[in-house]
């Protein structure tokens, strides 16, 4: 019982070290805890939505669009639990402009369901419920009535358009279509694009979840056509697993596969001969019908003969009669002719009549002959004409709003998992120095309770469970803030970018025990050892004072200029500073790591503030880029040129397409520079290849490209025929390399596969570059075009539509922002982009919110391991500073004393955690895989002061908390003996 009084009064002495063990712990476990939880939540939150609203685990769609046999033929697939055929249109709608929409049927099998948020669900033809972005936009409320107008050349079977993909006239009369006189019903959430219209989710501006501008959802009422869009499939056992985990990718894959193979190739040619023998069925049916016009053609014809004839034969046996009576009998029928043609001859009219009737009969036999030659030639024609048709077979990652909102909650975790790395290494830093001067303290009485009897494991144990409950109060507190606080913070930002219904609050008890006993193994470990190396010495040694380290020159006594100019002050603090090497690792490692992290975290968010300015003022030297529908090109380059504010242009052709290899699929911007003008494009573009060996060194070390001049230099490469280019923020989140051969799709939903002819520096967007003739050669001519001949980069001399221009502004940013806002609201323009707008625009809250989270725990992190090693430097000198009292120094210079040492063990750390700070920002950001973004490693100069500055100042602030303590000695209790 003594024994136990024995160890609560030391525990109570030592409060301050329990304190700062517990508040290691805590912030440890914060930081590896809170970023999982919140990041865990939402991810959580989106499974339940998804299942909820019956997402889709698998989507086919089809070049020629999907028929009941291929629905039928999908749902045969083993392992398929569920099919729904899904019908849509392509619409336009005057909202400040024309804006795309796309016309959505709601499916009727429980697949894809929008979730409602005001008002109701549409039911009757004409009625439909639309986005909150839609109604933000329009001014629109429920109840208002709108008029949608059909895309000229829409087909909804794939989504393609009649001229560029070819379609028959069977598939155009079977196209979905919906009805153009709407009612608002109802305002819905989009289960594919979670994108937060209301909140700061300026990321939209670089990165779009959707390939139209609006989504409108319609009940099948009133819907027509048999051909489908596509159809949606749910997978068995798939909606068991979470949506993000390898094990549902495992599922759906196995599926995938299926459908991928013989289902896949018999459906393509099963509906290839269904467009064939289709259009054999109209060439039949023409044939027929031009036969019987022919025939009724041919019929009166005759009939008309025979009645010129008739009159002719009249007129014959009128002059027999007139030459006798038996003349016309006793005639052959040769000289009936002769007398025939003898009469038609002596009258013009006669004669005028048989050549009419001759060059009927003679334009009719040209017309059959031509005709039947049309039916051959189309007849050959069919074979080429009809296109092989091609299904594709995706799952969820292929949705923009889904891997926009995986990628970014992905990345954050990963920063989540780096961070504790380095608390944990401080934490045992801090514990084994912490524990280590407690054990010494109580060396003597170690070693009577040792002396009397007690096992060392019953004596350590003092000390392991005085470390264990600090661990586990610092470790329970720490998961409270892990799994309410910061999770709670990080929603609040999340769901300003996102819309997650039904998000909450939840605990792992798995990860959260987990993340407790980590920091129990670290600081009990280092307890242990502290013990052990004590207990190692006999109780006879432990119970005599422990004899003082043997004096030693240290290196700067023989830098003799240096030393012998150093007061006696500044000697003696030398020599405690690095006599004492332990302490010096212990206390230089301790903050070298806290300003570590909160430089990191300054890196971080020095990054992603210097994105918008590199991107838009470095890489991309135009300064308004603007895009229209295809048959608004025209009238909207007029309209540039007309306006007289651009200094120079550029024509190009934009699509939405995709880029894929084994690594997964991304969504990217095609951009097709018109044949002979690629020397253009850089002068409108930086196109600055980069290498994936030295680029990563230079990345890792925080080392950027930019300050590119507005010059075009010989580093730079320039679009040729051989491949693509691609960027760097692209390449870099499928790890695609110059060389490498990837799938690429484009507007039309042609995919194919490309060469990589060089990956180039950028930083925001998904650009893929490609020639005019590569992309010909790619696609064919078919895709995107006019019916005009060469390309001479206009419309009206190119066989593509040049839907795009990168222009050259002059006047200030502000007008610049000014007349792009005012070109956007003309009817001819689809959408603009400003430079200067951007630049100054950009920002990426969610990254913004996680690392103002790591720098305020790493400057916590900071102040406790301060406060730690300033009392425990304290308590290993007590002796010392009664020492120094009784030769008579003032309070306030024994104050200096201890805290010169300090202050310059800081600033050592300092010095050595600033370009720490720095490669670990460099590890952290090259461990950020974002769509759409790649991190240039900034470190501005003012956050190395920043965070040099925070550093000093916990030091100065931990000063406040040592000196009473320095005051509280007692030079006589103090000095006394220990025997």
């Amino acid at each position: 019982m003594a024994f136990v009084k024995d160890m609560i009064r030391m525990w109570l002495r030592s409060w301050k070290r329990f304190v700062s063990i517990a508040m290691i712990t805590l912030l440890g476990v914060a930081v590896l805890t809170g970023i999982y939880a919140g990041c865990r939540d939402a991810f959580l939150a989106s499974d339940r939505f998804f299942d909820n609203q019956g997402m889709h685990d698998i989507q086919v769609l089809s070049t020629a669009g999907l028929t009941d046999a291929d629905v039928a033929a999908l749902r045969r697939v083993a392992g398929v639990r569920k099919v729904q055929a899904e019908r849509s249109q392509s619409v336009t709608i005057d909202v400040d402009g024309d804006k795309s929409v796309t016309m959505q049927e709601i499916g009727t099998n429980g697949i894809d369901q929008p979730y409602l948020q005001e008002g109701r669900m549409p039911t009757k033809s004409g009625e439909i419920a639309v986005t909150k972005q839609f109604i933000k936009d329009s001014g629109h409320g429920i109840g208002d009535r709108i008029t949608v107008t059909p895309d000229a050349s829409e087909v909804s079977d794939s989504g393609e358009s009649d001229k560029q993909a070819g379609k028959t006239d069977a598939q155009m009369s079977d196209s979905p279509e919906f009805p153009t006189e709407l009612k608002i019903v109802g305002v819905v959430l989009d289960p594919q694009n979670l994108s937060n219209p209301d909140g700061y989710s300026a990321m939209t501006s670089f990165r779009s979840t959707a390939t139209s501008d609006y989504t409108f959802f319609a009940p099948s009422d009133g819907v027509t056509g048999t051909i489908y869009t596509s159809v949606t499939l749910l997978v068995k056992g798939a909606a068991d697993e979470s949506t993000f985990d390898e094990s549902y990718e495992d599922i759906v894959n196995k599926v995938m596969n299926r459908i991928k193979g013989t289902t896949k190739t018999d459906r393509q040619k099963a509906r290839r001969q269904e467009l064939l023998d289709a259009g054999q069925k109209k060439i039949d049916e023409a044939r027929d019908e031009a036969n019987r016009q022919f025939a009724d053609a041919q019929k009166q014809i005759d009939e008309n003969r025979n009645q010129f004839n008739q009159q002719i034969d009249q007129i014959v046996s009128q002059q027999n009669a007139m030459l006798g009576a038996g003349a016309g009998s006793a005639t052959d029928e040769s000289a009936r002719e002769t007398m025939r043609e003898t009469v038609i001859s002596s009258s013009p009219q006669l004669q005028e009549a048989k050549a009419q009737l001759d060059a009927a009969q003679s334009q009719l036999d040209e017309r059959k002959k031509s005709a039947e030659q049309t039916f051959q030639d189309k007849e050959n024609e069919l074979e080429s004409s009809v296109p092989n048709v091609r299904w594709y077979v995706q799952d969820r990652s292929s949705l923009g709003g889904y891997s926009a909102l995986e990628s970014d909650l992905s990345s954050i975790q990963s920063i989540g998992n780096a961070f504790p790395v380095v608390f944990l290494l401080v934490a045992v830093m801090m514990s084994l120095t912490a524990m280590a001067r407690m054990v010494e303290e109580d060396r003597g009485l170690v070693g009577t309770y040792t002396g009397l009897g007690y096992g060392r494991l019953k004596v350590a144990a003092r000390y392991m469970l005085f470390a264990l409950l600090a661990c586990l109060i610092g470790g329970g507190l720490g998961l409270l803030l892990g799994f309410l606080g910061i999770p709670a913070f990080l929603l609040v930002v999340v769901q300003g970018m996102y819309v997650l219904p039904g998000v909450r609050l939840e605990y792992d008890w798995l990860y959260g025990s987990l993340g407790i006993a980590l920091f129990v193994v670290g600081v009990l470990g280092a307890t242990i050892y502290a013990c052990a190396e004590e207990m190692r010495q006999t109780p006879a040694d432990l119970m005599r004072p422990k004899a003082p380290r043997a004096g030693s020159r240290i290196l700067l006594e023989r830098v003799t200029p240096i030393w012998n100019r150093l007061g006696f002050l500044s000697k003696v603090t030398a020599r405690n500073i690095f006599r004492f090497k332990s302490r010096l690792i212990m206390t230089v490692g301790g903050v070298a790591g806290c300003t570590a992290l909160i430089v990191c975290g300054l890196a971080i968010n020095d990054t992603v503030a210097e994105l918008g300015t590199k991107q838009y003022r470095d890489i991309y030297r135009y300064d308004l880029m603007v895009v229209a529908n295809d048959a608004d090109a025209d009238a909207m380059r007029a309209k540039l040129q007309a306006d007289g504010r651009t200094s120079a242009t550029m024509n190009v052709r934009i699509e939405s397409g995709d880029l894929a290899n084994g690594e997964g699929s991304e969504g990217i911007q095609l951009v097709v520079v018109p044949e002979g003008h690629v020397d253009d494009l850089n002068e409108m573009i930086t196109l600055k290849p980069v290498t994936s060996g030295w680029d990563g060194v230079r990345k890792l070390f925080g080392m950027s490209d930019s300050g590119e001049s507005d010059k075009r230099n010989d580093s730079e490469t320039v679009l040729g025929d051989g491949g693509v280019i691609v960027s760097q923020s692209a390449a870099n989140a499928l790890g695609v390399k110059a060389g490498d051969t990837v799938n690429l799709t484009n507007g039309d939903g042609m995919q194919v596969k490309a060469k990589v002819s060089t990956v180039t520096r950028n930083l925001i967007g998904s650009d893929i570059y490609v020639s005019e003739s590569y992309y010909g050669k790619l696609f064919g001519s078919g895709s995107g075009t006019s019916d005009s001949g060469e390309s001479d980069g206009s419309n009206s001399g190119g066989s593509l539509i040049w839907n795009a221009v990168y222009a050259k502004l002059t006047g200030s940013d502000d007008a610049q922002i000014k007349y792009a806002d005012a070109l956007e609201k003309d009817d001819s323009v689809t959408k603009t982009m400003s430079c200067a707008d951007m630049a100054a625009s950009f920002k990426f809250d969610l990254m913004g919110a996680v690392v103002a989270l790591i720098v305020a725990l790493a400057g916590g992190l900071a102040l406790v391991v301060l406060f730690t090693l300033a009392n425990t430097n304290v308590s290993e000198r007590v002796r010392e500073m009664a020492t120094l009292k009784v030769l008579g120094f003032f309070d306030r210079e024994v104050h200096r004393y201890v805290n010169r040492e300090m202050m310059i063990l800081t600033a050592m750390g300092v010095v050595i955690g600033l370009p720490l700070g720095r490669w670990i920002g460099g590890l952290l950001t090259a461990a950020l895989n974002m769509p759409a973004l790649y991190f240039e490693v900034e470190v501005k100069p003012i956050s190395y002061v920043i965070a040099a500055a925070a550093t000093m100042a916990f030091a100065l602030l931990v000063q406040l908390f040592v000196n009473p303590v320095l005051d509280r000695i007692e030079p006589v209790s103090s000095l006394k003996s220990v025997e």
